[in-house]
C-alpha cells in the first residue's frame, strides 16, 4: 500500500497564521488591497468587523448550509457586479469552498460546471483569504471545492492549484461559541479525512505522518473541546487537528467513508460533519482486516484499546463518538428502511472515493453499513 518512490504533489496555503488572536494579523494584508470581497454566514458575520477592513468591502451572507449550483451563481454573480481584488471565505468548509471558486471565476468565462474535475480552472485568480471557524473540513487548506448538483443531488468536485488560498488564518477564539454538538460532530470529520488518507490505497509515508498527527489530536483534544468550548488549547489543537486533515485530502483524498455520507447529507440534508460521523465506526471496521497494522495505530492514538477485530473496532470508535454526544442512529435522524437501497447505490457509485477504499465495497456492502447504521 506504501510507497516511498510514487510521486506524489503536497501543495498548501503561501502562510499561515495559528494562535489566540490571529485574525488581528491579518488586517496589514487585507488593507494592501482595494476590494473585499467576503463569502461567510450569519453566525460568522460578526468577525468581521474584527478584521479591521479599511477599504471597500461586500459581504454575502445568503447562503445555504451545503451550497448548490444555483447557490453559488448568486454569490458570482454579486462579486461580478461588486469586482473584488481580495476574497475571503469567513466560516465553515462550505463558505470557504465558494470563497475559492468565487476567487477563481468572478473574473473568468467559465462556469461551474465547465470546471469540475481536476486542472480544468484557467485564467487569473483574485487574491484569496480562508478563516476558518468551526475545526472539520479542513477546506483552508486545500485545493477542492464541492458543490452540489440540484438535479441529481450529487457532490461536484472542483480541484485546481489556483484554488490555494494566500493565507489561511486558524484562529482558535472564533470557534469558541460553536455548540458542542457541532463541535463533536465536525471535530469526527476532521478525524475521517486523516484516517481515510492513512488508510487509504494511495497512503503516502509523506502524507501518513500528517495523518498519524492529526489523528493524536483528535484523541487529545476533541473531548476536552466538547466539555468546554471555551478551552483554548483544545480549540487550537482541533484547528490544527482539521488542517493536518485537510492537507491529507489533496495529494490521497478520502475513501468509502465520505462515499457513504454524501447521501445522508444530500437526502436527510444533515450536516457533513455529522454524516461523517455516523458513518465513521462502520467503515473502520469494516477496513479493519484490510490494514491491521494501521487500524491498530489508529486506535492507539485515539487511546481506544487494542482490539483490532471488526467487532472490537466497532464497539471502540461508536463508543467514542457517542460519549462526545453525537446521535449515531440514522433512525433518529429520520432515515427509512425502504431509502437504504438507493443511497447505497448512489454512495457506490463515487467512484473517485469508493476506489480509494483499502477494501473493495459492494452496494450490499454499503447496505449492510447502512442497515447497521440505522440503530
Amino acid at each position: 500500500m506504501l510507497s516511498m518512490a510514487r510521486p506524489i504533489t503536497l501543495a498548501q496555503p503561501r502562510r499561515l497564521e495559528i494562535g489566540a488572536g490571529a485574525l488581528s494579523r491579518l488586517q496589514d494584508f487585507v488593507n494592501g488591497f482595494s476590494r473585499v470581497f467576503v463569502v461567510a454566514m450569519a453566525p460568522t458575520a460578526p468577525f468581521v468587523d474584527r478584521i479591521g477592513i479599511k477599504s471597500s468591502v461586500h459581504v454575502h451572507l445568503d447562503l445555504p448550509p451545503e451550497p448548490d449550483l444555483p447557490a453559488v451563481e448568486a454569490v458570482l454573480a454579486e462579486a461580478r457586479q461588486f469586482r473584488p481584488d481580495l476574497v475571503i471565505g469567513l466560516g465553515g468548509g462550505s463558505v470557504m469552498d465558494v470563497a475559492k471558486l468565487v476567487a477563481v471565476l468572478w473574473d473568468a468565462e467559465q462556469s461551474v460546471p465547465e470546471v469540475v474535475g481536476a486542472g480544468k480552472i484557467n485564467g487569473r485568480r483574485t487574491a484569496l483569504v480562508q478563516v476558518p471557524t468551526t475545526s472539520g473540513t479542513g477546506s483552508e487548506a486545500g485545493t477542492r471545492a464541492l458543490v452540489t448538483d440540484p438535479e441529481t443531488l450529487a457532490k461536484l468536485a472542483v480541484e485546481s492549484e489556483h484554488m490555494l488560498a494566500d493565507i489561511a488564518i486558524l484562529d482558535p477564539e472564533l470557534t469558541h461559541s460553536v455548540p458542542s454538538a457541532v463541535t463533536a460532530a465536525t471535530g469526527v470529520d476532521a478525524l475521517a479525512h486523516c484516517v481515510e488518507a492513512f488508510t487509504n490505497i494511495k497512503a503516502h509515508p509523506l502524507i501518513d505522518g500528517y495523518a498519524r498527527l492529526g489523528i493524536e489530536l483528535v484523541g487529545r483534544y476533541l473531548p476536552r473541546a466538547v466539555a468546554d468550548g471555551t478551552d483554548t488549547e483544545a480549540r487550537a489543537g482541533m484547528m490544527l487537528a482539521s488542517y493536518y486533515g485537510g492537507v491529507c485530502l489533496g495529494p490521497v483524498n478520502t475513501a468509502s467513508g465520505h462515499a457513504l455520507a454524501y447521501p445522508l447529507g444530500t437526502r436527510l440534508k444533515l450536516p457533513h460533519g455529522l454524516a461523517n460521523a455516523i458513518i465513521f465506526p462502520h467503515v473502520l471496521a469494516f477496513n479493519a482486516s484490510f490494514c491491521t497494522e494501521k487500524t491498530g495505530e489508529i486506535l492507539s492514538l485515539l487511546n481506544l484499546g487494542a482490539d483490532t477485530s471488526a467487532a472490537g473496532v466497532l464497539q471502540s470508535a461508536h463508543g467514542f463518538c457517542k460519549q462526545l454526544g453525537v446521535e449515531m442512529d440514522l433512525s433518529r435522524h429520520g432515515a427509512l428502511p425502504d431509502a437504504l437501497p438507493a443511497w447505497a447505490s448512489e454512495a457506490h457509485a463515487i467512484r473517485r472515493l469508493m476506489d480509494n477504499n483499502p477494501r473493495p465495497m459492494s452496494v450490499e456492502d454499503v447496505l449492510g453499513i447502512y442497515r447497521a447504521a440505522m440503530g
